[in-house]
């Protein structure tokens, strides 16, 4: 009595599992190297834009929770990681979400005014006036 799944059956997947397994790892490999791309062009990016200091309020905060878990060893392991961000309103009504440390996000309050200092998207400090 056959049941359905032979030694052919058998032959198949070891045959076609060295092409899956190569293929799952070529695209962890191309998507972290995208990320690392594009993480380095706006590094250099913002290097490259200049620093300046404009008045703005702070029209609104920000969070962004994240959740990670994994099981290695029969063990679970969970870790939460928070980014923060403020969006500021120059005087010409343009407005731009910087990211910030946290430290940062927690002196600021919806509503402040004052100097601005950024580079590209990177937030270089907020002094109230």
């Amino acid at each position: 009595m056959s049941s359905g799944f032979g030694m052919g059956g058998f032959d198949l997947l070891f045959s076609i599992f060295p092409f899956l397994f190569i293929a799952v790892f070529v695209i962890a490999i191309g998507t972290f190297i995208v990320t690392a791309v594009r993480g380095a062009r706006t590094w250099s990016k913002n290097n490259a834009s200049p620093r300046l200091t404009v008045d703005a309020t702070v029209v609104s905060k920000r969070t962004e929770v994240s959740h990670h878990r994994s099981h290695g060893d029969g063990i679970g392991h969970s870790t939460t990681s928070t980014h923060y961000y403020a969006t500021f309103q120059v005087e010409s009504g343009d407005r731009m979400e910087l990211p910030l440390d946290g430290s940062e996000y927690g002196l600021l309050a919806e509503g402040d005014r004052g100097s601005l200092t950024f580079q590209g998207t990177r937030y270089l400090g907020f002094e109230r006036t």
